[in-house]
Order: C-alpha cells, then sequence, then structure tokens
C-alpha cells in the first residue's frame, strides 16, 4: 500500500456526498432559497442579519428587476420612502441599497419565514388585491406584478404563480378585478376596479 493512500483515504461519513446546490448560510445554519426569489446577494448587518438582494423576475423587455430585503429589521426596499412609487431596483441599484443598509441597521436575525401552502397564499393575495381597490393609488391605473414585491417574501410565489391567480381572480371576482390582453407586450394587464360604497 502506498502511502499516498493513507492520506487520501476518508471516513465513510465524510464520503457522503451532499446537494452541492443546497449550500447552508452560514449566518443562519439553514438552506433558504425562496420559491418565486432566487437569491442574488446577501449582505450582513451590524448584527449579522442577512440583507437579501432577490430577483421578482423581469418585464415584458426583458428587464430583470431586484428587491432588498433584511431578516433582521423588516426594511424592504421596495417603494420610494415617501411609499407612493415602487423602486425598481436593477442589481447594482439594489446591490448599492442592500449594502447602505446593512452597514446602518442593527437589528438582530430573526427566523426564516415558513412559506405558506396554497390556500393560504391565494387568500393572502386576494386580500392585497380587495384592499387596493379602495386606495385611491390604484384607482384607473394598471395593476403590475411588481405592486406585490412588498409581500414577496411573505407570499414565497413565482411570478407566473401571481399571474396566474390574479387572471383567475379577474375570472371569479370581475367587479373587483378586470384583466386585458397587452397587444404591446403580449401580456396581460390587470386593473383594480373601484368599489361601491
Amino acid at each position: 500500500m502506498a502511502l499516498n493512500n493513507l492520506f487520501t483515504r476518508r471516513s465513510a461519513l465524510a464520503a457522503q456526498v451532499e446537494d452541492p446546490g443546497a449550500t447552508r448560510w452560514p449566518e443562519t445554519g439553514e438552506t433558504w432559497k425562496p420559491e418565486g426569489l432566487p437569491v442574488a446577494e446577501r449582505y450582513y448587518n451590524q448584527a449579522h442579519a442577512v440583507v437579501l438582494v432577490a430577483s421578482t423576475g423581469q418585464d415584458p423587455y426583458g428587464n430583470l428587476y431586484y428587491l432588498v430585503a433584511c431578516l433582521g429589521c423588516h426594511h424592504l426596499g421596495t417603494r420610494t420612502e415617501r411609499h407612493d412609487s415602487h423602486v425598481r431596483h436593477t442589481l447594482r441599484t439594489a446591490a448599492k441599497a442592500a449594502n447602505t443598509h446593512a452597514a446602518t441597521c442593527r437589528a438582530l436575525p430573526r427566523e426564516i419565514p415558513p412559506r405558506p401552502d396554497e390556500n393560504t397564499a391565494r387568500r393572502l393575495l386576494h386580500s392585497w388585491v380587495a384592499a387596493m381597490s379602495g386606495r385611491a393609488y390604484y384607482q384607473d391605473a394598471d395593476l403590475d406584478v411588481s405592486d406585490f414585491d412588498s409581500g414577496r417574501l411573505e407570499l414565497q410565489r413565482t411570478t407566473e404563480w401571481i399571474r396566474t391567480e390574479l387572471t383567475a381572480l379577474a375570472t371569479e371576482q370581475s367587479s373587483l378585478l378586470s384583466a386585458r390582453p397587452d397587444e404591446r407586450t403580449g401580456t396581460v394587464r390587470f386593473r383594480v376596479l373601484p368599489q361601491a360604497d
């Protein structure tokens, strides 16, 4: 037996192969890949809570957009400071926003949010649409999937799932939501309808 073999042998426990895609986060000890939110980058805040940069999908023209979410203080970088419009981050601007937030946030890490079951996720999405019907911001304006970015960590569903559910909701409750094809982009456009008091 060669001396090389003595030093290259591994125990049976060490020889077990782990899934290379399931790497553990050193900061939480968990493997977490939220559905519908591919994590592009992670940052530590001052207390070692994770600040995520995750993709929320792309627009009909192929532009990718990202959200910034702190798993310590519940910060979500999806709206402007006055919450009057959406922020559509590119990867570069999301990384800058995440790094800026991580440098000042001192919140302790919190548990990773659990993924809701189908019925819970559906009820959650429907309740958001119903709440939008009473807000002046959504009156006479098309609804976009990005309008739900602030709830994507809670929902943990793909953009396609959200579109499918919105289409079903427009069919079931046509007095609440309308759907129409957009000839320019080839996608379905949604509009929240005002509710009579």
